[in-house]
């Protein structure tokens, strides 16, 4: 009986046998690790939306309570506070990284000679701590900082405020960190996203008459659908769940103007010691996360196969 040679895209077809065809890949090998998949990405947040239904404060018995810590998110000011900044500030982050991400891919995809020195140094406050970052911007914000140094440098002195002691102010300031934090990683998704963009098609445009704003228009920005798809899904959850530039700049303040569904969870839980409270907010959140998030990449797929 002759033997059949094994190639390496075949390495799971039979090498003898009257039956032949595909042998199954060993499920087994793989056991350990959905096991570990399903305990840490699942278990936890199905135990805590158990815990959602209880008054639990970690260390006493839970007694079940139904739907009451839901009713006292709707009807408590703080927590609807909460739920409007997330909002604001997942919606303001979403449209302004990926314009400044957009602009700076732009820029940085032509021939310039600096290009590489300078896509590192915009993409470098992406890979830092968010918290290290927040903490240097706080240093920055504090009337005495270098951000109201610099207006009274150039004779703007009645516009030096207290930025993050103001209500009005302080929600923009951590919206101003977490964009200046991130655009460089929205930059590195178009950029990928520019190499696809054959240079026949931009030369057959400019052959046309097209001028850069049509081309940029007609050309290049249905061609970078797929970016956006990325860009917009990961930063509308990472909006969504922000904690670390609102904890290390605000705490939450002041007088919880700059409170979030995140910052809501730790107070709740780690603070007052309202665990199970804290869980119903984590699964409000959740929630929103997973219908906001599922809902802009349907949007965006079906607007990538209309353009």
């Amino acid at each position: 009986m002759s033997r059949r040679i094994t190639v390496p895209g075949d390495r799971w077809r039979r090498e003898d046998g009257p039956a032949g065809g595909a042998r199954k890949p060993p499920w087994a090998l793989a056991f350990v690790g959905v096991v570990l998949l399903i305990g840490m990405h699942f278990a936890a947040p199905l135990s805590g939306g158990v815990y959602a239904f209880t008054d639990w404060d970690g260390f006493n018995s839970a007694n079940f309570v139904g739907w009451d810590n839901f009713r006292e998110i709707m009807d408590s000011r703080v927590q609807r506070d909460a739920l409007l900044h997330t909002f604001v500030l997942a919606a303001c982050y979403l449209v302004l990284v990926n314009v400044v991400g957009l602009v700076l891919a732009l820029a940085l995809n032509r021939t310039l000679k600096s290009r590489n020195v300078l896509r590192t140094l915009f993409f470098a406050p992406a890979v830092l701590s968010p918290l290290a970052v927040s903490y240097v911007w706080q240093y920055m914000f504090t009337y005495d900082g270098a951000i109201n140094r610099m207006l009274g440098g150039i004779g703007l002195d009645p516009l030096r405020h207290e930025w993050l002691g103001d209500p009005s102010t302080a929600i923009w300031c951590v919206l101003v960190v977490m964009v200046w934090q991130h655009s460089g990683q929205a930059m590195i998704i178009f950029l990928a996203g520019l190499q696809g963009v054959a240079d026949e098609l931009e030369e057959a445009a400019v052959i046309d008459g097209a001028r850069t704003w049509m081309r940029l228009r007609r050309v290049t920005l249905p061609l970078l659908a797929p970016a956006f798809t990325i860009v917009s899904t990961l930063m509308l959850i990472s909006g969504l769940r922000v904690f670390d530039q609102v904890y290390a700049l605000t705490g939450g303040g002041p007088v919880y103007s700059t409170e979030t569904l995140a910052t809501q969870v730790y107070q709740q839980t780690f603070v007052e010691g309202r665990f199970g409270f804290g869980a119903s907010i984590a699964m409000v959140m959740t929630v929103l996360i997973s219908i906001l998030g599922i809902a802009n990449m349907m949007y965006q797929r079906r607007r990538e196969r209309r353009l």
